[in-house]
């Protein structure tokens, strides 16, 4: 008998592998929009992504001269890769169609929306960034998420004590 876990945001659809979630972004950010985009990388960087050694806390996305760029993820460089490896730092492009790229650069455009990756995760061997359009929160409403948070959590106990 397979053992069926319960879905969730950052697991994504069947099939995917999700390398790293950006948990960070959820608390800072009231995310409008989500697209999914390609990676470009270069030498032994799928070799450290496959490992699981990325972070995308300081991540965020810019589109300059009709291309999407990613900037700020960390990509740890490979133990292996020895002169193979890159800056962890450097920009990577984003693979998007250009109407795509086109329809996110007028969202930036919008005061307040920022481009921020999500999901970094490995589909059909090829690595795949989850961009959000997003806009930033403020103090209350970032109280406010987790009021609301806390009130679920106390829900769920609650049912749970219920049916014992």
């Amino acid at each position: 008998m397979v053992k069926r876990t319960k879905s969730t945001a950052a697991s994504g659809p069947p099939g995917d592998r999700t390398i790293s979630f950006n948990r960070r972004a959820l608390h800072n950010y009231a995310v409008l929009e989500t697209m999914e985009a390609g990676l470009v990388l270069t030498g032994t960087e799928i070799k450290s992504l496959r490992a699981g050694r990325v972070s995308l806390a300081e991540g965020y996305a810019r589109s300059e001269r009709g291309e999407a760029w990613l900037y700020g993820v960390h990509i740890a460089p490979y133990e292996a890769g020895n002169r193979y490896n890159v800056d962890p730092l450097r920009r990577r492009k984003l693979l998007l169609h250009k109407d795509q790229v086109l329809y996110l650069a007028q969202q930036t455009d919008a005061k307040g929306l920022t481009l921020i990756p999500l999901r970094l995760y490995i589909r059909n061997h090829v690595a795949k960034v989850e961009i959000a359009v997003a806009r930033g929160k403020h103090a209350y409403d970032k109280r406010e998420s987790i009021a609301r948070r806390d009130a679920e959590r106390e829900m769920a106990r609650g049912m749970k004590r219920g049916r014992l």
